[in-house]
C-alpha cells in the first residue's frame, strides 16, 4: 500500500517536472511562484534534474520494498534514508514557499511522500 501511494505521487511529481521542462506554463506552481508562465531555460533544465532525483527516489523505494533489483537490497537500507532526507528538505521548502499554490498542492504531496518513505525505511 505504501509503495503504491508513493508510486502514484512520484509519478505525478515527475510528470509535472517533465511538463515544466517541456515548457508548460506552470511556473507559478514552482520555484516560489517567481516565474509565472513558462520557466526560463535554466530552470527548465533544473526541472529535468528534479525529475531525475524523483525517479531515483522511486527506484530506491521499489528496491527497498523488494519489488526491483534484489541484488541492491542491502544498499537500499542506507539509500532509503537519503530519500527520507530529500523528502524532508522538500517538505520544508514547500511549506515555507511564498507561493500559496505550492503550499496547497506540493506541500501535501511531499509530506505524504516523506511519510511513505519513513515508513518504508522503518519497515523493510
Amino acid at each position: 500500500m505504501l509503495v503504491s501511494v508513493a508510486s502514484v505521487l512520484l509519478l505525478l511529481a515527475t510528470l509535472f517536472q517533465l511538463c515544466l521542462a517541456c515548457g508548460a506554463p506552470w511556473g507559478s506552481l514552482t520555484m516560489g511562484g517567481r516565474y509565472p508562465g513558462t520557466l526560463p531555460s535554466g530552470l527548465r533544465i533544473a526541472a529535468l534534474f528534479q525529475l531525475v532525483l524523483l525517479a531515483l527516489a522511486g527506484l530506491i523505494i521499489f528496491i527497498r520494498a523488494g519489488l526491483l533489483l534484489p541484488e541492491y537490497l542491502d544498499w537500499s537500507r542506507m539509500a532509503i534514508w537519503a530519500v527520507v532526507v530529500f523528502m524532508a528538505i522538500s517538505s520544508i521548502l514547500n511549506l515555507i514557499t511564498p507561493s500559496k499554490w505550492e503550499r496547497r498542492i506540493w506541500a501535501p504531496v511531499v509530506l505524504l511522500l516523506l511519510t511513505c518513505s519513513v515508513l518504508i525505511a522503518r519497515s523493510a
